[in-house]
């Protein structure tokens, strides 16, 4: 599996100090805008282009900033302190449709398709999940089948995120009938226009406007053999399963930079507003919320960077992930909770900050398995390690 280079400490500073900055000063003063007209603003788009936030995690050979997972996690941090329907308008390209190209792809696809994400030309999706086969994928029902050199792909997927986006989707299908569970399972690149391609409107969800998800449907979807990432069949499984644990890690840390934001929010209300003539700051429930918090924020960093460092260097990629993503949601859950309670009356009311990542952290607990699906991750591979 590919892990990207290390960009030079220097030029990572300026990266994160740019990427920042572009957080604090264009992204957050708009996030009510995004929430109201559920769209991120073409100036974002095109400004996130020029920045390389379509590619930081593509390597440089094909364009992007090449960084590592540790940078990866850092960087991630920076992007979760504002709406996290920014981050999923380029996650998709740097994360589980990009990685499986990055890792999976035959070096004709990866020339042709890896500068048009890193450049952000092509929006790139991860198509996966189905109804009935979300955290366990060995339920899947889409079909392709080969006759000559092509395939016929035919099913739906669901939540799609970046579909009406995109250009191009990374479509999961079974390409063996008689196989049951995970095994015969491919993945191919699909055009987003090809005939046979349908989509839904994009959901109504309990948060995180500006993030589209969507339904496909593939009726008899006709792909060249080429499009078969890795040019063998079989290899979806795999190639799905490594992405997602990338993912997981990346989630964590953009859980990291929600809940900071939240932390700041609810410090910044705690030494402002008052209650009988004193700040509420002063009280010590408020302030045990706070420290707890913070306490629970620090570990939730210090996992994310470790785990991040451990799959750097290829000693762990399955339960450092998980533990991470399991760790940082909960976490966020229970901060975003206190952030709304610290905001008293005020923190149950729209266009407070709170309010708005109090809703939009409750999919860190479901999307990229949820944290049931990690408990069992992690209780299995341990037990498996255990048996060696």
């Amino acid at each position: 599996m590919t892990t990207a280079g290390a960009v030079d400490a220097d030029d990572f500073k300026d990266i994160l100090d740019a990427v920042r900055d572009f957080v604090h000063d264009r992204v957050i003063p708009l996030e009510e805008q995004i929430e109201q007209d559920d769209r991120i603003p073409d100036e974002l788009i095109a400004d996130s282009r020029q920045m390389g936030l379509f590619g930081w995690a593509i390597p440089e050979e094909y364009g992007g900033l090449g960084l590592d997972p540790v940078q990866d996690v850092q960087l991630a941090m920076e992007l979760g302190y504002t709406t996290p329907a920014f981050r999923s308008l380029f996650g998709t390209n740097n994360g589980i449709a990009g990685q499986v190209l990055v890792n999976y792809g035959t070096e004709e696809q990866k020339q042709a398709w890896l500068p048009k994400l890193a450049s952000g030309e092509v929006v790139a999706s991860f198509a996966l999940t189905e109804d009935g086969a979300g955290s366990d994928p060995g339920g899947m029902r889409t079909t392709a089948v080969k006759e000559g050199p092509t395939y016929r792909i035919n099913g739906s997927k669901r939540f799609i995120t970046n579909a009406q986006l995109s250009q191009v989707l990374v479509v999961f299908a079974r390409t063996d009938s008689s196989a049951g569970g995970t095994k015969g399972i491919s993945a191919f690149l699909v055009d987003t226009d090809a005939p046979g391609v349908t989509m839904g409107p994009h959901d109504r969800k309990m948060d995180q406007e500006g993030a589209w998800t969507s339904e496909l449907f593939f009726d008899d979807v006709v792909v060249d053999a080429d499009r078969l990432i890795g040019g063998q069949e079989e290899g979806g499984f795999r190639a799905a399963m490594a992405s997602l644990a990338k993912g997981r890690l990346h989630i964590s840390a953009i859980c990291v930079g929600q809940a900071q934001r939240i932390l700041d929010e609810s410090v910044q209300h705690a030494a402002t507003a008052t209650q009988g003539g004193q700040p509420i700051g002063t009280f010590q429930l408020v302030q045990g919320m706070i420290g707890e918090s913070y306490a629970e924020l620090r570990a939730a960093r210090a996992l994310a960077l470790d785990a991040a460092r451990d799959y750097r260097d290829g000693t762990d990629r399955k339960l450092g992930p998980s533990a991470s993503k399991l760790y940082a949601s909960e976490m966020l859950g229970r901060v975003a909770d206190r952030g709304v309670q610290i905001h008293g009356g005020m923190g149950y009311m729209r266009t407070v900050p709170v309010e708005r990542f109090y809703r939009a952290a409750r999919l860190f607990r479901i999307y990229e398995g949820t944290s049931e699906v990690q408990k069992l991750v992690l209780a299995r591979q341990l037990l498996k390690n255990a048996g060696k």
